[in-house]
C-alpha cells in the first residue's frame, strides 16, 4: 500500500514538473516576446503608429515664371477659384451637379467624368469639378451655397500666358500628366493629380527647370484617413525662372505683320550669336484653352483646319526652298573651283536636258554669278549644279545647317531633307537621274527647309561663315558654346553676298521694291518661289500656273530671307507665306517691315547674349 502511494508521489512530481516546466518556457517566450515588442522594436511600431497618425502629402510648388530679354512676362501664374466636390458631403451627388450645371457651364460629358473619378476615390476626398472660375460664377455658387451640399470654393495657381495666341507656339502650355509620362520620370510630384508639367514649347523643352521640388506637408489623420489638423509644413523649392533671348515687342509685331496671309512663318535670329529674336507661326492658338478641360469641338476645328494653327510651322513646316537656296550651289560652284564671279552663261528661258526641258521664269540673256543672284536667273544655276553634281551640293548645304535639326530649344523640330545619290538608292531604291540635279539646283525637288533653317543658313552666310546654331534659353551662367567655322573662304562668300545685295538694291533685282527705306542702311536679301505640285506642258503653254485665281493649295509657296545692314550684319530674317504665289511680291515685304521694326527697336537686341 505504501509502495503504490510512494509510486503515485513520484508520478505526480514528474508531471507537475513537466507542467511547471512548460509553464515556465511559455511565460519566457512571452516575455521574450513582449522584451522584443517593447524593447528591440519600439521605434520601428512608434514609427507604424505615428505613420498611421500623420500622413505626409507632397505640396505642388509654384511653377516658374517665362520672361522676354527685356524682362516682359511671357508666362506666370495667377490666382484662381476653383470649384471642388466632396461626395460624402452630398446625398445625390449627381442631383448636384445637375444643379451646378444649371448655374455654371458643365455639360453631360463633364458631369460622367466627374461621377466616374469621385467613384473610384474615398468618399472624403474632394473631386475637381471646374478651375478658372470668373468672379460672375464664384458669385453665382457662392449665393446658391446652402442648396449645393458638398460643394467647395477655393483657390489655386493656374497658368496664364498674357501674350496667348502670339507666344503659343513658342512657349507651349502645360497638361495633366500622362501614365506614360509618369512611367518614364521617378519625379513624385508626376503621381499628383493636380500637377501639371509642360507639353510642348518652352514649357516642356525645359520642364524640369520651370517645375522645381515638392514641398511635404504632415496631417493628422484620425483611423479611417479623414484630415485633422496640420502639425507642419515645407512648401518646397518653386521652379526656376527663365529669361529668354526672344524680344516680346518684335515677336508681337511679326505676328501681326503675318496675320493678313491665309498661313505663314518668320524667324530672326542674331547673326553673331544665333539668338531666336522673334519666331512666328500663323494662324496660332490660345494655349489656355489647354489649362481647362478642352472641348471637343474646339480641338476638332484646330485638328481640322487646313492651315494647321497647332503646327509651329518655323520648325514644323518642311518647304522646298526654292531660289533662297540658289546661294549654296554658287557657293560649291565657287570652292570647288570649277567657276569664277566672271563665269557666264546664256538664258533664252529654258534649257534641255534629253528630251526634258527646264524652264527659267524669264529669258535673261547672258549673266554672270552676281547678275544670276541678282535677277534668279534658273538657267545659270542649272549649269552650276550641273558641273557641281547633287553630291557636292549636298555637302555644302549642310554645312549651313540644313538637312539636319539644328538643336533649337523646342520640341518637334524637324530636319528638312538634303538629297543625295546615296540617299535616294537606299530609300527609293532607283538611281540619281541627271536632271534631278537640276532641278536641286533651284532649290526644287527632294530638298526640303525649315524657316528655322533658312535664317540659319543666311546668318551663317553674312557672319563670316561662323556656325552659329539657334537657341532661346542658356544658362547664364556657363560659358557659351564654341562656335566653330563652317570652312567656306570668305572671298566665295563676299560674291555670294554681293549679289544677294543686288537682289534689294540693284534696279534689276528682283525685290528692288523692298528696299529699306531707313536712312543710310540697306538689306541684302534673296527671294524664293517653290512649286507645291508639277506644272504641266499643257498648264504652262495655256499660263495656267500663273493664274491668281487657282486654288489656293496649287499656289507656289513665296520665300525670302535677308540680312541687314549690308555693311555690318546683325540680323537674319527668314519669311515663308504658304501658297502666296511669289517670293518677292508676298513674302518680301514682309521681311523689309519685319527688318525695319528690329533696326528700329535699336542696339538692346543686338546685345541679347551679354545680357544674359
Amino acid at each position: 500500500m505504501q509502495h503504490h502511494a510512494a509510486d503515485r508521489t513520484r508520478t505526480f512530481t514528474r508531471r507537475a514538473l513537466v507542467v511547471g516546466a512548460a509553464q515556465v518556457g511559455l511565460f519566457g517566450l512571452l516575455a521574450g516576446r513582449l522584451w522584443q515588442l517593447q524593447v528591440d522594436d519600439a521605434s520601428r511600431y512608434a514609427l507604424l503608429a505615428e505613420e498611421n497618425r500623420v500622413n505626409q502629402r507632397l505640396i505642388v510648388p509654384p511653377r516658374g515664371r517665362i520672361f522676354d530679354r527685356e524682362g516682359r512676362v511671357l508666362a506666370r501664374n495667377v490666382p484662381s477659384y476653383r470649384l471642388r466636390i466632396v461626395r460624402e458631403n452630398t446625398p445625390d451627388l449627381a442631383k448636384t451637379l445637375l444643379d451646378l450645371a444649371r448655374l455654371i457651364p458643365l455639360d453631360q460629358a463633364q458631369i460622367d467624368e466627374i461621377l466616374k473619378t469621385a467613384r473610384a476615390q474615398r468618399a472624403f476626398v474632394p473631386v475637381l469639378v471646374r478651375e478658372g472660375l470668373s468672379w460672375d460664377e464664384v458669385t453665382t455658387v457662392a449665393v446658391h451655397s446652402p442648396h449645393l451640399p458638398g460643394v467647395v470654393l477655393d483657390s489655386t495657381l493656374l497658368r496664364e500666358y498674357p501674350h496667348a495666341d502670339v507666344l503659343a507656339h513658342v512657349l507651349g502650355y502645360v497638361g495633366p500628366v500622362s501614365p506614360e509620362e509618369q512611367a518614364e520620370d521617378p519625379d513624385p510630384l508626376m503621381r499628383l493629380p493636380e500637377f501639371r508639367i509642360g507639353k510642348n514649347g518652352i514649357e516642356k523643352a525645359h520642364d524640369h527647370l520651370l517645375r522645381g521640388r515638392a514641398g511635404r506637408s504632415r496631417i493628422e489623420v484620425n483611423a479611417i484617413g479623414r484630415e485633422i489638423r496640420e502639425l507642419d509644413r515645407d512648401d518646397g523649392i518653386s521652379g526656376a525662372d527663365l529669361q529668354l533671348s526672344l524680344d516680346a515687342e518684335l515677336q508681337l509685331f511679326c505676328y501681326e505683320r503675318l496675320s493678313s496671309e491665309l498661313s505663314a512663318s518668320a524667324v530672326v535670329v542674331d547673326v553673331d550669336t544665333g539668338a531666336v529674336l522673334a519666331l512666328a507661326s500663323v494662324p496660332s492658338y490660345d494655349p489656355a484653352a489647354f489649362t481647362g478641360r478642352l472641348s471637343h469641338q474646339q480641338w476638332k476645328e484646330w485638328r481640322d483646319n487646313p492651315r494647321t494653327p497647332l503646327v509651329n510651322k518655323s520648325i514644323r513646316g518642311q518647304y522646298p526652298p526654292g531660289s533662297t537656296f540658289k546661294m549654296m550651289v554658287a557657293l560649291a560652284a565657287l570652292e570647288a573651283g570649277l567657276v569664277t564671279p566672271s563665269y557666264d552663261v546664256f538664258c533664252g528661258g529654258s534649257v534641255s536636258l534629253g528630251n526634258a526641258k527646264f524652264h527659267c521664269w524669264k529669258s535673261h540673256g547672258r549673266v554672270a554669278l552676281h547678275e544670276a543672284i541678282a535677277q534668279s536667273c534658273d538657267v545659270y544655276f542649272y549649269d552650276l549644279a550641273r558641273r557641281v553634281g547633287v553630291d557636292g551640293i549636298a555637302a555644302m548645304a549642310r554645312r549651313f545647317g540644313l538637312g539636319a535639326p539644328l538643336g533649337l530649344d523646342l520640341p518637334g523640330e524637324q530636319p528638312g531633307l538634303v538629297p543625295t545619290s546615296q540617299w535616294k538608292r537606299e530609300t527609293l531604291g532607283e538611281p540619281w537621274q541627271k536632271g534631278e540635279t537640276l532641278v536641286i539646283g533651284i532649290g526644287q525637288g527632294y530638298m526640303l527647309a525649315t524657316p528655322l533653317q533658312l535664317a540659319i543658313m543666311t546668318a551663317r552666310l553674312c557672319n563670316g561663315g561662323r556656325a552659329v546654331t539657334p537657341w532661346f534659353y542658356r544658362d547664364p551662367a556657363a560659358e557659351p558654346p564654341a562656335v566653330g567655322s563652317v570652312g567656306v573662304s570668305q572671298a566665295s562668300l563676299d560674291h555670294v553676298l554681293k549679289g544677294m545685295s543686288m537682289v534689294v538694291n540693284s534696279q534689276r533685282g528682283t525685290a528692288y521694291r523692298q528696299r529699306l527705306t531707313l536712312e543710310g542702311v540697306q538689306m541684302a536679301g534673296k527671294s524664293g518661289t517653290s512649286q507645291v505640285r508639277r506644272i504641266t506642258r499643257a498648264e504652262r503653254a495655256a499660263n495656267l500656273h500663273k493664274r491668281k485665281d487657282r486654288p489656293w493649295e496649287h499656289r507656289h509657296h513665296a520665300l525670302f530671307v535677308a540680312f541687314a545692314p549690308t555693311d555690318h550684319p546683325r540680323y537674319a530674317v527668314s519669311v515663308i507665306v504658304e501658297h502666296g504665289q511669289s517670293g518677292s511680291g508676298a513674302a518680301a515685304p514682309i521681311v523689309r517691315d519685319i527688318m525695319t521694326r528690329v533696326l528700329e527697336i535699336g542696339p538692346g537686341v543686338a546685345t541679347v547674349a551679354a545680357s544674359l
